[in-house]
């Protein structure tokens, strides 16, 4: 008897038919970057940009019409990566799509020509270029924005966790990028972000030269009713049963978070069997195996935290949700040391993204990251 498949999707592409929402957002993305506009995405980590981005991909008036690239660059550190990661993304893109445009990609790219060979067997062409062989990442970046705006067909590139940039050693990187992008005649961009505050500074400062380049959307949480529809929706197709209000709890935990949501519900189903109910208590078993499952990952992020920093994400995983905490009650009731060590801890707990800040509201950024710290303080989190 063939396995149910899990309708509860966390890796790779989703199908439309387990893609839950973003029915408005999807219109918006096809609609701005089809019609030539460039598009800027913020959202917090874990709410689904990139589900989006790749839903709407799919979409046939994207997949047919255009050549479509995305990059992660969270953990770049230097424009020789970022050069690095585009390149090779739009070369293995290409491949499968358009022998054609790979190989006049290889011929744009004068300055690591020589990195690219030939796969005796398959006989396709092979991307060899390591990182080290950029020897001049502004020049290889000119060539591979020229090869874009010559594709045969039009372009989108989606730069994802773009606030990055602007933490790069090199100078002027915001002002060489939109240099190169504001000529493009062939390409469109979405750049996507996390970082609040670094993303609404780039393109609503006069001052930024990203300034007004693109519009705006910001990702929140899928309203609760829609996910609880959904959620009871699958379960019942494949012979599940669960409580609506169970599924508000495991929603409220997470206060709407895609990711984390998606995921203890795909640990659920996987433990319910057909025919069966998924309980609060096998909701309960889902999450406390995620926070166990990353729990080594925690202890290496927390290693690296100064105490007096360590002290105020302790505090505001507590609360959950903090409100003035330079205040003297704030700091009294957490043991703290004073507002100004908290001013400087909150600086650099933003800077890391360790905790997010909305009107003047702070939590810990990875939710699941609060509730591991509460647990290992002795007060794990409960449905």
């Amino acid at each position: 008897m063939a396995k149910t498949a899990n309708p509860f999707i966390v890796a790779g592409r989703i199908a439309p038919e387990y893609f839950c929402d973003r029915v408005a957002e999807s219109a918006r993305l096809v609609k701005v970057v089809t019609n030539g506009n460039n598009l800027v995405i913020i959202s917090p980590r874990r709410m689904g940009k990139t589900g989006l981005i790749q839903f709407c991909y799919d979409k046939p008036e994207i997949e047919k019409e255009y050549y479509t690239f995305f990059i992660d660059i969270l953990h770049t550190s230097s424009l020789r990566e970022f050069t690095y990661l585009l390149g090779k993304e739009i070369y293995e893109t290409l491949i499968p799509r358009s022998r054609k445009m790979a190989r006049l990609f290889m011929q744009a790219m004068k300055s690591i020509s020589g990195k690219f060979g030939f796969d005796p067997a398959s006989g396709l062409p092979t991307f060899n270029l390591e990182l080290g062989d950029i020897e001049r990442p502004e020049y290889t970046l000119d060539e591979i924005f020229r090869y874009l705006d010559n594709a045969d067909r039009r372009c989108i590139v989606a730069i994802d966790e773009f606030q990055q940039i602007a933490k790069y050693p090199e100078q002027n990187i915001e002002a060489l990028l939109r240099t190169y992008i504001q000529r493009q005649a062939n390409c469109n961009f979405i750049f996507a972000g996390s970082e609040r505050h670094m993303m609404q500074e780039m393109f609503s400062s006069a001052a930024r030269p990203f300034y007004n380049s693109a519009d705006m959307m910001e990702l929140k949480a899928i309203p609760k009713e829609i996910y609880v529809a959904f959620v009871t929706g699958h379960f019942k197709k494949c012979q599940r049963r669960i409580e609506p209000g169970d599924v508000e709890k495991v929603y409220d935990l997470f206060k709407g978070h895609t990711y984390y949501i998606q995921k203890a519900f795909n640990e659920a189903f996987a433990d319910t069997p057909a025919g069966s109910e998924c309980t609060t208590d096998t909701l309960q078993r889902a999450i406390e195996a995620m926070v166990v499952s990353n729990d080594t990952i925690f202890r290496e992020i927390l290693s690296n935290v100064p105490e007096k920093q360590k002290a105020l994400l302790y505090a505001i995983a507590r609360e959950g949700e903090a409100e003035r905490i330079t205040s003297a009650d704030f700091i009294r009731r957490h043991s703290l040391t004073s507002a100004s060590s908290v001013q400087s801890a909150m600086k650099k707990l933003l800077e890391k993204d360790m905790i997010t800040e909305t009107g003047k509201v702070f939590s810990v950024t990875d939710k699941l990251f609060g509730m591991w710290i509460n647990g290992i303080y002795g007060n794990p989190a409960r449905l």
